[in-house]
């Protein structure tokens, strides 16, 4: 799913606009711990996720995510969305929650990242 209908589902606010939202999303992983990140998503996943500090960057950056949508109307420190921008991960704010914005994108089309046969 394009990251411009990810944004028009869920209503987010696109953070890092000259990153374009013409990207394309295979699948959804929601998760605060970035250890569940490194296990349970896959390279061109969209990340949903509460924490804004700079190490959901380095980690979305190890794990090929190719973007994040912060939930519960979490904005990042300039920081954060400076290193976003500098390795080229689209950023999004909403103010849903983890659960409801899952949801509407599921219900729209993506789906999570099915590592082990079940979606």
């Amino acid at each position: 799913m394009r990251l411009s209908a990810i944004a028009a589902v869920v209503g987010a606010e696109v953070l890092t606009d000259e990153l374009g939202v013409d990207v394309d999303a295979c699948c959804a992983c929601g998760a605060d711990l970035m250890s569940d990140v490194l296990t349970y998503t896959r390279p061109g996943a969209l990340l949903l996720t509460g924490l804004v500090n700079p190490q959901v960057i380095r980690t979305a950056e190890m794990a090929d995510v190719v973007a994040i949508l912060f939930v519960r109307g979490k904005r990042p420190p300039a920081e954060t969305i400076d290193l976003a921008r500098q390795v080229g991960i689209p950023l999004m704010s909403v103010s849903l929650t983890m659960f409801s914005a899952a949801g509407r994108l599921y219900e729209a089309g993506l789906r999570g990242c099915d590592l082990h046969g079940r979606s």
